[in-house]
């Protein structure tokens, strides 16, 4: 358990990435069910499954919070208000929602239950948060289109604990509000059908003619993912609460990652460290984790223009470094399941919650037909290999820097 004054929010698309997230240092995660959630991509959780995540959650002394933040027609509501009473006799500590309706029948039917409205509401101002909060609200997320500047001035105004997000992906459309994929697929993104339109490469012709066509060129709307380290220390000094992880469909490598990174970070500034070293580390294992571009969103600039987006295949970052997770151990003999491809005469890393960043050279590789190999490259094959010092299951194999 991690005594903060702040809250470090992970995302987890499953029962595997909430332990991930909640062993690398996340005060609370949140989580999709199978309904009323905006990623139905994602492997989301059972009333089974929920119940098994808050259990983990708690017993860990962390807290977990369920995504309903679906833009509502009558249809979906079926089944919404029983909904609501499972999560809170199961344990679930609160709700994202995004609207007031939702607010006012979580208050009514699941009264335990906290209300915490959602960024797709696009609550960018102390008077709309100070409103929210009459109505019921128990947390605000502020849109991401705040500046830093503007979250300082509306922290000296409001009464009620704000979310921001410090980390993961950025919507070209305003808080989310998107209807590319209604248009694209026929999946509508409010109500979790989002296919990421925006971040397809098009090709783009007037009366026929083509204007842009060179695949080395195609026209994107995407912007690049938001990634707060070189402003964490400022944006804690406003007074916010609740810092938060995008990604739901992420990896557990991403999580552990992100999450460890985010969460020495904080804890360095709270406790008066070293500011510019914890945040060379930071941005550092930010880096390792992400296949994407990143900037620091609208904080330092509320029409980022240009340097926000990303064209042509600048913004792909492909990353190779992730090797392998641990499945279990016998001395110094260690399964690994594979999920990228090295050989032996590599330097590799391994990280855990209780292993930290240690390095070894590959000697030996022995592939699942007990072969002797040099080099491995199927995805999710169970590997032997040996490593020179103590390792724990579910640690994590990268490249070395």
């Amino acid at each position: 358990m991690h005594m903060s004054r702040y809250e470090l929010l992970a995302p987890a698309g499953d029962l595997n990435r909430l332990k991930t997230a909640v062993d690398f240092g996340a005060d609370a995660v949140f989580i999709g069910g199978k309904q009323y959630s905006l990623r139905y991509r994602a492997s989301n959780f059972t009333l089974e499954d929920i119940q098994d995540g808050a259990t983990y959650c708690h017993d860990h002394g962390a807290q977990l919070f369920v995504t309903a933040n679906m833009i509502f027609h009558d249809e979906d509501l079926e089944g919404f208000t029983q909904y609501l009473k499972d999560l809170e006799r199961i344990g679930v500590d609160a709700v994202i929602v995004a609207s007031v309706q939702a607010v006012r029948l979580v208050k009514s039917v699941a009264p335990k239950l906290e209300a915490h409205l959602s960024t797709q509401l696009s609550t960018l101002n102390s008077k709309a948060v100070n409103f929210l909060k009459r109505l019921g609200a128990d947390r605000v997320v502020l849109g991401r289109e705040t500046t830093l500047e503007e979250v300082d001035q509306l922290m000296k105004h409001v009464d009620v604990p704000i979310e921001v997000f410090i980390h993961g992906a950025m919507c070209t459309n305003f808080s989310g509000r998107c209807t590319l994929s209604n248009h694209m697929t026929l999946r509508d993104a409010n109500r979790g059908g989002c296919a990421q339109s925006c971040r397809w490469r098009y090709e783009i012709y007037d009366d026929q003619k083509a204007l842009v066509s060179d695949p080395e060129c195609l026209f994107t709307m995407s912007s690049k993912d938001m990634r707060t380290a070189e402003i964490l220390p400022e944006l804690l000094a406003t007074g916010v609460y609740s810092l938060k992880i995008e990604g739901r469909m992420k990896s557990e490598y991403y999580l552990a990652c992100v999450v460890s990174a985010y969460r020495r970070f904080i804890d360095t500034i709270e406790n008066g460290g070293d500011i510019e070293n914890a945040r060379a580390l930071c941005n550092e294992a930010l880096l390792k984790a992400e296949n994407r571009e990143s900037f620091t969103g609208f904080y330092e600039n509320s029409e980022f223009g240009r340097e926000g987006y990303i064209y042509g295949e600048n913004g792909r970052l492909a990353n190779q470094d992730f090797l392998g997770i641990i499945q279990s151990t016998d001395g110094d003999e260690v399964i690994l399941e594979v999920r990228n491809h090295f050989k032996v005469g590599e330097t590799l890393e391994v990280f855990g919650p209780k292993t930290n960043h240690k390095t070894f050279v590959l000697e030996t590789l022995i592939n699942s037909k007990d072969e002797v190999v040099d080099r491995v490259f199927r995805p999710l094959e169970n590997v032997k290999i040996k490593v020179p010092f103590d390792v724990e299951d579910f640690d994590f194999v990268r490249r070395a820097s």
